[in-house]
Parts: C-alpha cells; structure tokens; sequence
C-alpha cells in the first residue's frame, strides 16, 4: 500500500482534531460537573433525569404552597383566638349583669362595655388575609363576612359553606380556611319553651313558664321534642293539669299520656327544669310548647344582652332569661371557636409532617437525578489529563511524521 504525504497529513490532522474533541467534552463535564452534556449521550438517563427535576420543581412549589397555608392558618388562628377571649370577656361582663345589687346606670355601663366588645368582635370576624380576601366568607372572599342589616337589626354573614384547599404534595390537599357559616353561624341557641306565657284553661286564668334549671330542662327538650316535619300540630306541646285540694295535685300529659304526676305548694309547679306560676292556685290546665333547636350567631346574641340590659321595663324573671340566652349562647360560640382552632392545629400538624416527607423526597430524588447524570470529579479529571496526553502525543507524531524525508538517510 502506497502511503502518500497527503493521507499522513489528513489521517494525522483528524487525529488531533478527535482528541481536540474528547479534551473539550471532558473540559465541558468538569466544568458543568454533568456526565451527560445533551441529550444524544444517554437519552434514557437524560429522559429519567427529567422525571426526577419534573418532581424537583413540583416539590419546590409545594414548599411555596405550605409556606402560604402557614401563614393563613396561623393568621386565623390568631383571629379566632382573639375572637374567645372577646366572647370570654362578654361571658364574665353577663355574669356579673346578674348581681342583684346592680341598679339600671351599673347595667347600662355593662351594656356600653359589651358594645365595644361587639365592635371589636365584629372587626375580627371581617378580617382579611394579606392579598385583601375576606378570611371567613368562604369562597366569597370578596364579599364582606358580617354586616349589619338596618331593616330588623340583625347582623348577617355574607360569604357561603365553601372553603379554601391548597396542595401541599401529589394528593394532598390541606383547607387554608373555615368560613363563617361553619364558626359562627352554627352556633346552638340556648333551647326554650316557645312562650314564657302559658296557655291557661279551666280555673287558672294567667300562668308564666320560665326556665330556671338549664341541664334538666335540656335533657327534657332533647328527650321529648318531635323533630318530624309531618309530625301532626301540637306533638311539641304539653299540658299540666293541676287539681286544687289538700295537696295541690299535678299531671303533666303529652297527646294524652300521662308522663309525670305531683304535688305542689303554692302557686307553683317545678317540672323538668321549668317553673310554672299559676294564678289562681285552681283546677284548671296550663298548656306550653317546646321551642324548635334555634342557631344564632354571637354578634346577634350581644345584640339581644345590649337591649336586656337597657331596658328598665323588663321583669326580673324576663331579665333573668335574657342573661340566661346569653350566657348559654356565649360559652356555645367559644366552644365552636376551640373546635375550629383544635382543627387548625392539626391542619399545622399535618402540613409539618408534609414538609418533612417533602424535604425527604426531595433529597431522594436530587440523588436519583445526580447518580443519573452527574460526574464523579475524581473520574472526570482523571479523564481529562488521559485526553489531553493523548492529544499531546497525537501533536508530536504529527511533528515528526511531517518532517521524515528520503534525504534524511542519505
């Protein structure tokens, strides 16, 4: 084979333009510390790769999500803590309206001491997330949680049942709120007779039922009240038969079943909890109706304590109901507060828990990613000083191959 200055220059020249390539890859890997520099040198490791940074970059963002709800969560948490102590403050202010030794100036200064209490309330009930959202109207954010309506004096909430999730990993979604239907609109009311006024018949001609023992009269209403919307007219109501004599007697009959009988001193009859005052003591019939399980909200039962507490006609024992309304209404608003803070805490929990697991999967899949197409430095530059020998050496063969000649030997 005949061996031509031509073919020793190009043969010589791709050499060192090869190895010229090899010591720029290997530069490129040191440099970026990546053994795969495009996708053409491993296209399985580099599609994997993708995967693992997909799940690098959805981690990221969750981690931006829990960051949000924590915030959220610990700025309701906040509100609602203050909103207790405010119903905490009202609950104590009612309990002392009840000292009998307070004339109606003592009562008045309690009233303007719960206004404030209402005011602030209410400011905290509308209060807002950082980016302006109405924090418990649900996914009416924009609409205002309480206002008040000026046509019947009642504070009204705004917002509907819905409430806010945010994703904090693949399938995990945490509510980043509670709307006010829920905290403060489900609130039982304190459960009563339908009127203080019995229905009087026979001898008796004006009879008052009041509420006096609150836990048996609950267990009576729990007991006995016929829920059912078809439930024929009069299932809720009960009559008292008395019969005037040595003693007095008494039956209590419900549909005409007799469900209690006694005696009574008197002008007055203690059942379940209620105090029945009959005038005259005579034979006769008392007829009174369980009131249907009500909801109110605490800004309405402040509202209901203010005009007890201002207005000097009021009877002590209709006075006396109306301390009793909101005492029970109170202490049932902070209870639902408690539950919902209880909730939010282990929203706070769960979210920690969620950031570790995260934080764990994330280190697992930079590794996966690294082992894909990452570099071993040690290897890398061992790699690069074998690249660049060679290319040395490829240079000075091409040197002296260029300078060979016949005449050197003659």
């Amino acid at each position: 084979m005949r061996l031509s200055n031509n073919l020793m220059y190009h043969n010589s020249i791709n050499t060192i333009l090869d190895n010229q390539q090899n010591v720029n890859t290997a530069q490129q890997q040191v440099n970026t510390q990546k053994r795969v520099l495009s996708a053409s040198d491993d296209p399985a490791a580099t599609a994997r790769a993708l995967l693992y940074t997909d799940r690098i970059q959805a981690n990221e963002q969750y981690g931006k999500n829990i960051t949000m709800l924590n915030s959220r969560l610990t700025t309701q948490e906040s509100v609602l803590d203050n909103i207790k102590s405010s119903l905490e403050k009202a609950h104590t202010l009612t309990i002392q309206a009840g000292n009998g030794a307070y004339a109606d100036i003592d009562r008045q200064g309690i009233a303007e001491e719960i206004k404030a209490i209402q005011s602030g309330v209410l400011d905290l009930m509308n209060a807002k997330t950082e980016d302006g959202k109405y924090i418990f109207s649900g996914y009416q954010d924009n609409t205002q949680t309480y206002s008040l309506n000026t046509s019947n004096g009642k504070y009204e909430y705004g917002g509907d049942q819905g409430q806010h999730k945010i994703k904090v990993a693949a399938g995990v979604d945490i509510k980043s709120s509670d709307n006010g239907f829920d905290v403060f609109e489900n609130v039982e009311a304190r459960l009563n007779v339908a009127s203080n006024d019995g229905v009087v018949s026979g001898g008796i001609t004006s009879a008052k039922v009041y509420v006096s023992e609150q836990g048996l009269f609950d267990s009576f209403h729990k007991t006995n009240y016929n829920a059912d919307p078809s439930a024929a007219a009069g299932a809720n109501t009960f009559n008292i038969v008395t019969t005037a004599g040595t003693p007095n007697t008494y039956q209590v009959e419900q549909g005409g079943t007799v469900i209690e009988t006694g005696n009574f001193d008197g002008s007055q009859i203690k059942f379940a909890g209620m105090e029945i005052d009959i005038s005259p003591t005579a034979t006769g019939q008392v007829d009174f109706t369980l009131e249907a399980p009500q909801k109110e909200n605490v800004l309405n039962t402040l509202t209901d304590l203010i005009a007890g507490l201002t207005d000097p006609s009021l009877s002590q024992q209709d006075y006396e109901q109306v301390l009793a309304d909101a005492m029970t209404q109170l202490d049932n608003g902070k209870n639902k507060v408690s539950l919902t803070q209880a909730g939010l805490g282990g929203r706070l929990n769960t979210a920690e828990k969620i950031t570790q697991s995260n934080s764990d999967l994330d280190v697992n899949n930079k590794a996966s990613r690294a082992d894909l197409i990452e570099l071993d430095m040690a290897e890398a530059i061992t790699e690069l000083t074998k690249q660049e020998t060679a290319l040395q050496a490829s240079q000075a063969t091409f040197g002296r191959l260029a300078n060979l000649s016949l005449f050197d030997y003659l």
